[in-house]
């Protein structure tokens, strides 16, 4: 472990990690288990186009999910776009401003405009308060989005879009396999959005899916995914190519299969995280419900640059010099990125504004151990017991190359 500033890397010393450790890097399932699926379909010579892998991930899915339908589609952004259109969405739509682009550019690209609110300065998720002062007549829908693998405000947002006739869909990429209330992610609202990115826990490569209970949504969405085809050649609607192929399910199959034990490796890296920095002054790790399922997704820490005597940024460039290639999410707010920053947004976000500078998200998943968890906690105690002398070398570095 290193013990003084000299011994970190952005000093000179050596990185404490040869290899960089990601904060999601993806797991597969079972070798053997894939493969003989990836045999299976080969020999069929069935890619794409609603193949049974696929059939199969749906209706496993919406099981495991509580649901009437899962509708498997290529990637979790076009998945909102289909979601968004099956529900007749227009003119504007309100969303968190701190959330994944994404979010806010899959309802651009439609020609819908994204209305940013702020959020809860607690749960970081839509603040039902902030969106009721932004509806106005031109609004059709909200996105909450899951953070975390922690729920929206699910009952105040529903009660809100009820109230004004409102579409409501959630952004579920952080909350597969999590529960709100007792309840699984995936049946609330209209419909529910998931990512299958190679970088969440449960992935299909590239992919994502829409979860409802509403017969007819779903049954639009399946025509909308699929250039509008209903039967061989009729087509009856306007359409695009959202499917998901048979490769991508084969992999979410195989990865099910091994998803609790994938769980187990989060939460046990959870507490680890959570033990080792309990008493380091100004970083506070986020908290997960033990009453509810969650798959400990993400390892938050809020950093208190005042307390801490050191910025989020500083431990972020200390961390990647040791080869930890931490994030800020999700810096520096979607307001503030391109095309949205050309625009103010209508109301002030300053819970957005603080959690972006606050936010640091740590490695986890089944390629950290409890000693790589041990040294990265390490470098932070470090950098937090010398945080005035560091900024002060860190500074005067800068301004030795800056002259020349």
């Amino acid at each position: 472990m290193k013990t003084r500033l000299t011994d970190l890397a952005i000093f000179g010393g050596p990185p404490a990690f040869a290899e960089p450790l990601h904060v999601g890097r993806p797991a597969l399932g079972d070798r053997r288990a894939l493969l003989a699926r990836l045999e299976a379909v080969l020999d069929r010579g069935w890619l794409t186009n609603d193949g049974p892998c696929v059939r199969e991930l749906e209706q496993r899915l919406a099981a495991r999910l509580g649901v009437r339908h899962c509708v498997a589609i290529c990637n979790g952004t076009t998945a909102l776009q289909i979601a968004a259109r099956a529900c007749d969405l227009a003119g504007e739509v309100i969303v968190p401003a701190f959330t994944f682009i994404a979010t806010a550019h899959a309802l651009t690209w439609l020609g819908l405009t994204p209305v940013f609110a702020d959020v809860d300065p607690r749960t970081g998720t839509l603040d039902p308060a902030a969106v009721e002062a932004l509806i106005t007549p031109y609004t059709t829908g909200i996105v909450g989005v899951h953070l975390w693998g922690r729920a929206c405000d699910v009952e105040r947002l529903a009660a809100l879009a009820r109230r004004h006739r409102l579409a409501l869909l959630f952004d579920a990429a952080h909350a597969f396999g999590c529960s709100h209330r007792g309840r699984a992610i995936g049946g609330f609202g209209d419909a529910e959005v998931f990512s299958f990115h190679a970088t969440k826990l449960f992935h299909t490569l590239e992919g994502g899916a829409i979860t409802t209970n509403d017969d007819a949504l779903a049954a639009r969405a399946r025509l909308l995914r699929n250039f509008g085809f209903a039967g061989y050649d009729r087509v009856v609607s306007l359409g695009i190519n959202g499917k998901l192929h048979e490769v991508a399910a084969a992999v979410g199959l195989a990865l099910l299969e091994r998803f609790d034990d994938l769980v187990a490796v989060n939460r046990r890296n959870y507490h680890r995280y959570r033990a080792a920095l309990a008493d380091v002054p100004g970083l506070t790790l986020l908290a997960y419900d033990e009453q509810e399922r969650s798959t400990y997704p993400y390892i938050v820490v809020r950093v208190d640059a005042a307390a801490a005597g050191v910025g989020r940024d500083t431990l972020l460039q200390i961390l990647h010099a040791e080869g930890v290639l931490a994030r800020r999410y999700f810096f520096p707010g979607c307001h503030r990125m391109a095309p949205y920053a050309a625009r103010p947004p209508r109301r002030p976000l300053p819970v957005t504004e603080r959690l972006a500078a606050e936010v640091l998200v740590l490695p986890t998943g089944p390629a950290i151990d409890p000693a790589a968890i041990d040294t990265i906690a390490a470098l932070l105690r470090l950098a937090v017991a010398h945080g005035p002398q560091l900024a002060r070398r860190l500074g005067a570095a800068a301004t030795a190359a800056a002259v020349r």
